[in-house]
């Protein structure tokens, strides 16, 4: 984060195994430029798997010297300003949120209060580091909506303390399907092993799923709404190659789909092999992966405490004696 440069913020979720949806949807367009946060979880599983994903975000290109990686809870200027612009934030816009509809169903047991505003602290994070630019998915730009509402709605009463912010969406790969429901987002919460490719999924892995990937009976390698299955798979191979979708429906003109999905799978394979190779290093490193974490922690603490102290004093609270 430098000040005469746009900020860029985004951040995953360390819950689950990052999907090649999450790669090619997101972290592969930040290169170029969450799902289960409030559901509870194992806390040894948990700390692994934000390791897991700081080291993913590594071995995917992303220069922690240039790049501001950080764990959320190192930095307590997210919690507190996401409880200010709570109260900023409207209950029907919250009540509107399709994330909340959708966690609420599958988990009924537990639908709590940081389930129904989380958006507001993914608002809280964005916001923070007064960001101009979101890479997001299709299905999150419902958030960075509110986020900006929020924004606007602070600023109109404030004065200009919020940079509102743009989004960004990669021109394919914005949003990969499930490789069983390709009517349904690909995600690293699929209770079926074969709907989602997972970063760290080995070669074999990758291609069996890939073979076992749903299609339709028309025999056809077409990029339309009739076939979201072989859409499905002619997206992921354009993501990955730069090929247009004519251009790849030419190169499959006349193939079956068994020729076409395991090229797709061979495809995959081979863009996510150095990644792995990378991150398996990168994860030995332990005392790398602390330096990074304690002082990235540090810088990020230090822009976010620029923006909650002039919130905090355009709200009125009493700036601490220091």
């Amino acid at each position: 984060m430098i000040d005469d440069k746009k900020v860029l913020f985004s951040g995953m979720q360390a819950t689950g195994c990052l999907t090649l949806g999450n790669y090619l949807g997101a972290l592969k367009n930040w290169l170029t430029l969450s799902e289960e946060y409030t559901v509870r979880q194992d806390p040894a599983e948990f700390r692994q798997k934000a390791k897991n994903l700081l080291a993913l975000y590594i071995a995917a290109g992303l220069d922690p010297e240039k790049n501001c990686i950080y764990y959320q809870s190192h930095v307590s200027g997210h919690a507190e300003l996401a409880w200010i612009l709570n109260c900023f934030t409207y209950m029907g816009e919250l009540n509107r949120m399709t994330q909340f509809k959708d966690k609420s169903a599958k988990h009924a047991d537990n639908i709590n209060a940081g389930l129904f505003t989380y958006p507001v602290l993914m608002a809280a994070d964005i916001l923070l580091y007064q960001t101009d630019v979101v890479p997001v998915g299709i299905d999150q730009l419902q958030h960075l909506e509110l986020t900006r509402d929020i924004a606007q709605r602070f600023n109109a009463i404030y004065g200009d303390v919020f940079t509102i912010p743009e989004p960004f969406i990669g021109k394919t790969g914005a949003k990969i399907m499930s490789l069983q429901d390709p009517l349904k987002k690909m995600s690293k919460s699929d209770e079926n092993p074969n709907a989602s490719i997972y970063l760290t999924d080995d070669r074999d892995t990758i291609i069996r799923k890939f073979k076992r990937a749903v299609t339709d009976s028309e025999a056809k390698i077409l990029h339309r709404e009739e076939q979201p299955g072989v859409s499905n798979l002619i997206e992921i191979y354009s993501a990955c190659t730069g090929k247009s979708f004519e251009e790849v429906e030419k190169e499959f003109d006349g193939k079956g789909y068994g020729d076409f999905k395991l090229a797709v799978g061979e495809t995959v394979a081979d863009m996510l092999t150095p990644l792995q190779t990378r991150h398996a290093e990168i994860l030995k490193d332990k005392a790398y992966l602390d330096g990074i974490v304690k002082n990235n922690a540090e810088k990020a603490q230090y822009y976010a405490n620029k923006t909650l102290r002039k919130v905090q004093k355009k709200v009125g609270f009493n700036e601490k004696v220091r």
